[in-house]
């Protein structure tokens, strides 16, 4: 959800009040990015992945199973090694669920119903906004 005006004013009149009272600390916090760093380990994930299938090629023309079968590790691990790198930078990683049944008499409040999506959940909201305001 995004921040209306006021807030969004706000949050811009106490960035420039830490950044008066604290400079220094405002700007160590703004270069830790992680997003550049997860993008430097991509990049470096694909110029591992390039070297793994100049190695495989390499094992396959000159007929040494060994160099071949090195550059398919470096391939599999650069990859996988991207993908890590890719999701934490987009977000995509989903939480991992367990198959564990919570014990009897500790709920969560939530309904025995069917699970509803996220667009029914908001023409929800939007219905009772729209009634509570007649």
């Amino acid at each position: 959800m995004p921040l209306s005006d006021h807030e969004q004013r706000l949050l811009e009149q106490m960035e420039r009040a830490l950044y008066a009272e604290d400079p220094k600390f405002v700007s160590s916090l703004r270069g830790t990015d992680l997003r550049s760093h997860y993008r430097r380990r991509a990049l470096a994930s694909a110029v591992g992945f390039l070297l793994g299938v100049v190695l495989l090629m390499t094992g396959v023309v000159s007929t040494i199973w060994i160099v071949g079968i090195l550059g398919f590790v470096l391939m599999l691990a650069s990859a996988l090694f991207a993908v890590t790198s890719w999701r934490k930078v987009s977000g995509s990683a989903e939480p991992v669920r367990s198959n564990v049944t919570p014990l009897k008499g500790r709920s969560k409040g939530r309904p025995k119903g069917p699970k509803r999506g996220m667009t029914e959940r908001f023409e929800d909201r939007w219905r009772r906004r729209r009634e509570e305001g007649r």
